[in-house]
This record gives structure tokens, C-alpha cells and sequence, in this order.
């Protein structure tokens, strides 16, 4: 599956009732809270849970959806984005990660 039928696929159980504002504002607090259920996962490690790995994925998952649905909400293809992202860091370390590079990054 290619990231752009993923966020076909995902676009399916987007609600679409509200506007534009209402699905970007829905993804950022999905993107929130998600994001926090993937730290409490670890969180949870300092008090003798072990990491389950599984819900790890679902919740990986779930934070992907609202990514689609953010970058549905503008009119960007995921793979767009991916591309875009894959060109930054390749500027940003062209021989891959380099810690000096790191510290003293040019913006």
C-alpha cells in the first residue's frame, strides 16, 4: 500500500458535516492526543509495565490517521509531504546523520 491510498482509504471515515476548520482542528487535537497515548505507553514502563508493542502499533496507527486527515484537510497528498520531508533532511545530511551537523544546522 502506497501512503497515498492509505490516506484514501482513511478519508473514507473522515466526517465530513463540518467545514474545513472543524477537520483541521479535529486532526490537531487527534494528533494531540494521540501523541500522548504513545507517551503514556513508555510512561507506564516506569511504573513495572512491560511496553506493549502491539498497542504501541494501534496507537502508531491512530496518530497516522489524523496526520491523513490533517493533510486531507489542506489538499496534500501524504506522499507529497513524505517527499518533502525526504529533501529537507537530505540537505540537511546529505551523507546521513552526522551529529555536527545536528548542533549546528543552517535554517
Amino acid at each position: 500500500m502506497t501512503l497515498n491510498e492509505y490516506q484514501n482509504l482513511a478519508a473514507r471515515t473522515i466526517n465530513t458535516k463540518g467545514s474545513t476548520q472543524d477537520m483541521i482542528n479535529h486532526a490537531l487535537h487527534g494528533i494531540a492526543a494521540e501523541t500522548g497515548e504513545i507517551h503514556s505507553l513508555y510512561q507506564k514502563q516506569y511504573q513495572g509495565h512491560p511496553l506493549d508493542l502491539n498497542e504501541l502499533k494501534k496507537e502508531a496507527g491512530d496518530l497516522m490517521w489524523f496526520i491523513a486527515e490533517l493533510c486531507t484537510a489542506y489538499g496534500w497528498t501524504l506522499e507529497d509531504v513524505g517527499r518533502m520531508n525526504d529533501y529537507k533532511l537530505q540537505h540537511r545530511y546529505p551523507n546521513g546523520f552526522e551529529a555536527d551537523r545536528s548542533i549546528h544546522r543552517e535554517e
